[in-house]
């Protein structure tokens, strides 16, 4: 079965840097887009990056750009997510996403359990 798990998160002074990782299984990542999403407090889940098949075309949302980088190990079934300069307003559950097409030709979005990033002072 599919499975996404992060690791990686944990408590960061403001301007400190943290990577997270997701390790898949159960699908064919390397044909699969990967993506990051968070969930702030009280707040809705959005799209912080997304990485294409190879890696080469990533897109990040505009709080993050410059400052996170999303890369990919195919070879080990494994995303990344390389943040830097965090600032308390990143805070927020960090969560893998996958969409994976079923035998049937549906699709189905697959979702880590999510690791917590915390920045404070």
């Amino acid at each position: 079965q599919v499975q996404l798990v992060e690791s990686g998160g944990g408590l960061v002074q403001p301007g400190g840097s943290l990577r997270l990782s997701c390790a898949a299984s159960g699908f064919t990542f390397r044909t699969t887009l990967m993506s990051w999403y968070r969930q702030p407090p009280g707040k809705d889940r959005e799209l912080v990056a997304r990485s294409s098949t190879a890696g080469g075309a990533t897109t990040y949302a505009d709080s993050v750009k410059g400052r996170f980088t999303i890369s990919r190990d195919n070879a080990k079934n494994t995303l990344f997510l390389q943040m830097n300069n965090l600032t308390p307003e990143d805070t927020a559950v960090y969560v893998c996403n996958a969409p994976v097409r079923t035998p049937q030709g549906t699709w189905v979005d697959y979702w880590g359990q999510g690791t917590q990033v915390t920045v404070s002072s």
